[in-house]
Order: C-alpha cells, then structure tokens, then sequence
C-alpha cells in the first residue's frame, strides 16, 4: 500500500510539473502574440499614407488596420487613382510615394468596373455600417448593385480571399477607414 501511495504521489509531482510548464509555454505564446500584434500595430501606424482620427476609435484596432490596408491587402493598388505619385512609383524603380491626395478614393477601372471610394462618407467607410463591410468582405455583396446585367456581386474585389478574415481583422480594417479622411477620386 505505501508503494502504491508513492507511486500516486510521484505522478501527481510529475503531472503538476507538466501542469507548471504547459503554463509557463502558454505565457511564453500569449507574450509573442502581443508582441507579433504590437509590431504590426506599430508598423501600421509608421507606414499609414494619411493623417489619422482617433476621436472614439481603439489607437490599437487603427494601427492594426493600416498593417492590414498597406502592407497585407494591397488596397491602394486598386482604391485608389492614380496609386502613386508621378515620382514615386515603385514599378518604375522609384522609392515608393503613395497619391495621399486621392487615398482609397476609387476610381481605378477595371473593364466595366470602378473601384470604390473606400473613404469614409458621413464618418462610415464607403458610407457602410460595419455589419454591411462585413457582409461585403465575406459575401461580396455589391450593396449599390451598380451592375445588375452581370451579378449582385463584387467582380473585382477579391472577397473570396478576404472572407477567411478574422472578425477582429475586419474591424481593425473597418476602424482604420474609418479614421482616414475623406477624398475624392483621381482623375
């Protein structure tokens, strides 16, 4: 009986050392995380092409969505026209210069298709409620239905690689269109 009760006790020793250390590698994850979100977050706000508007947004959420806009979704290539300054285009070897003066403005075409004005329109995002940006990244529902001879839906935007978003990306995307200003499109 006295072996058996130390055998119990050196395998509860043994499971609560593993216990100590499943902790101690899940902190060390967690800890990486922030640290991984806090780069992005920070390299979001040092590559933001526009003045940004804090009033009632997450600082966090903002600077995560610019990581997620400029330097992971490409949205400047198609949102807005022209996308870089005359002297700063990057395909032609030049140090890259964003047309901050039409910043997701819309007004590339595509065929049949113009991008949209990504801006926020009466403080909303294209002037759309986050439920509907949410429905638009993940569906592709074009809610202006401006080309109905074709599809309800959003032939150009990549939809169907953003709808594998998390909803916490969608909303620091959200949040930082939110806190761009407003512009109209290039010519």
């Amino acid at each position: 009986m006295k072996r058996f009760t130390s055998t119990i006790l050196a395998i509860a020793a043994i499971a609560s050392t593993i216990g100590v250390i499943q902790h101690r590698a899940s902190a060390d994850d967690d800890q990486n995380r922030e640290s991984i979100e806090r780069n992005r977050i920070e390299e979001g706000f040092r590559i933001a092409p526009v003045s940004l508007s804090f009033d009632h947004r997450d600082r966090n959420m903002v600077g995560l969505g610019s990581y997620l806009v400029n330097a992971v979704g490409g949205c400047n290539d198609c949102h807005t026209n022209p996308s870089y300054l005359p002297t700063g285009n990057p395909f032609l070897g030049m140090p890259k210069q964003v047309n901050a003066a039409h910043y997701l403005a819309g007004g590339q075409h595509f065929g049949p298709f113009i991008s949209r004005n990504l801006t926020p329109e009466n403080g909303l995002p294209a002037g759309h409620t986050l439920a509907e940006f949410k429905i638009i990244l993940r569906t592709g529902k074009d809610f202006d239905n401006l080309h109905p001879q074709i599809s309800p839906l959003l032939q150009v935007m990549p939809w169907p690689t953003f709808q594998s978003m998390t909803d916490h990306d969608i909303e620091a995307i959200y949040q930082y269109l939110s806190a761009i200003p407003p512009a109209t499109p290039g010519p």
